[in-house]
């Protein structure tokens, strides 16, 4: 690669650019799920109008506008504000910097003298509950890097969050190898690089197979769930399964140390459950309070970064309370809550909205007596009301 070539692309890079030569091909407008559904995500701007700054601080910019007399900027990130987005006038456009966290999906508008547009230069588009049509940025949280390979004309990586196609994600060259800068969900995954059409693994990071028997790297993003089972010392196989894997029962194998079965497992945020197999036999967690049923199977349950907490004072003298809301599909097994000393309590991850919750206490249905929200419903006994913010 020329000096010249190579300057260029790196320039183009830097400012988050889609060199020509190297487009990627995205359709205009694309239909996003929540961010905890995306597997992956790259911006595709017509002209850039949202990038990161050196200082951290993620950059928003109106062009031109000129005889605007205010300028602001809502989303997701700042609860659709009207009033904290307050854009500055430049002599090209106007302007605002906000801390985005790497590894998040936003959705954003401008409010231009009142009227709500979306980024027109932005051809990612997401419509939300409301039938409202908003622009949608990735904040980058991971890059792809494969040194070498530096007279390749073409290098792409693909991998299970792609569902393995191979000429999707064009990379970039670099100085000494290529490049891709993108967004990637949380979790666990596969994925190698082709370079003219053959596959090569990541040098850098453990690599196997993947499903079909082709080399395959694992990538390992978000949080780390060390999954333990006491005893069974004379079991000749433990494996751990749930909704995570479509609960396969012979791929998680977990490993015999002290006495103990263990497996540590990387999940994105979320709620989960799970069965340990011991020689074939399903159990449930016996040191996990926590249960979920799924249709009719009762299950060991996790959240992963839970984002709230219920709890229900006293009831001391219950054998039994269970949480089941507008999350569960009302499911009258819900999830089962812990014993503590001043009542009962569970965990769980919930995507931004409203829900509506009650408790069961022995099969009682009663409404959260510490939550003073709550609607009626058409038994005309009640509904607490939750609200989950961005």
């Amino acid at each position: 690669m020329g000096r010249f070539k190579y300057i260029s692309m790196l320039l183009l890079l830097l400012l988050g650019i889609r060199p020509g030569g190297y487009a990627q091909k995205l359709n205009a407008s694309l239909s996003l799920g929540h961010s905890n559904e995306v597997q992956f995500g790259i911006n595709n701007f017509a002209r850039l109008t949202v990038f990161e700054l050196p200082n951290g601080l993620t950059r928003f910019f109106v062009p031109g506008q000129k005889n605007a007399k205010r300028v602001l900027l809502s989303g997701n990130f700042n609860s659709w504000s009207t009033l904290q987005g307050v854009m500055l006038k430049t002599d090209s456009g106007w302007i605002r910097d906000e801390h985005l966290e790497p590894g998040g999906i936003y959705e954003y508008k401008y409010i231009i003298d009142g009227n709500w547009t979306i980024d027109v230069n932005n051809y990612l588009k997401q419509r939300d509950n409301g039938g409202n049509t908003n622009s949608v940025y990735y904040r980058y949280n991971f890059t792809f890097k494969l040194p070498g390979y530096t007279n390749a004309h073409r290098v792409t990586v693909s991998g299970d969050f792609n569902n393995w196609n191979d000429n999707q994600l064009v990379m970039y060259p670099v100085r000494g190898g290529w490049e891709l800068k993108m967004y990637m969900r949380d979790g666990q995954h596969q994925y190698h690089f082709l370079v003219e059409g053959r596959i090569v693994t990541d040098p850098a990071t453990k690599s196997g197979k993947d499903a079909s028997g082709n080399p395959a790297s694992d990538l390992n993003l978000g949080e780390t769930i060390n999954f333990k089972l006491a005893g069974y010392e004379e079991a000749q196989r433990v494996c751990v399964a749930g909704n995570f894997n479509k609960w396969r029962p012979s791929e998680l194998f977990m490993k015999k140390e002290n006495g103990v079965w263990v497996l540590p497992c990387t999940f994105a945020a979320g709620n989960y459950q799970y069965k340990f197999i011991v020689d074939g036999k399903w159990i449930l967690d016996p040191a996990n309070p926590y249960k979920a049923h799924e249709g009719d199977q009762l299950n060991s349950f996790i959240s992963v970064k839970p984002n709230y907490t219920f709890h229900l004072k006293g009831h001391g003298d219950a054998k039994k309370v269970i949480l089941s809301g507008s999350f569960n599909d009302w499911s009258q097994d819900g999830y089962t809550m812990e014993r503590r000393t001043d009542g009962w309590t569970i965990s769980l991850w919930l995507k931004p909205g409203k829900y509506l919750y009650k408790f069961i206490i022995d099969g009682n249905w009663i409404i959260d007596p510490d939550n003073k929200l709550w609607e009626q419903n058409q038994p005309r006994t009640g509904n607490s009301v939750l609200w989950i913010e961005p």
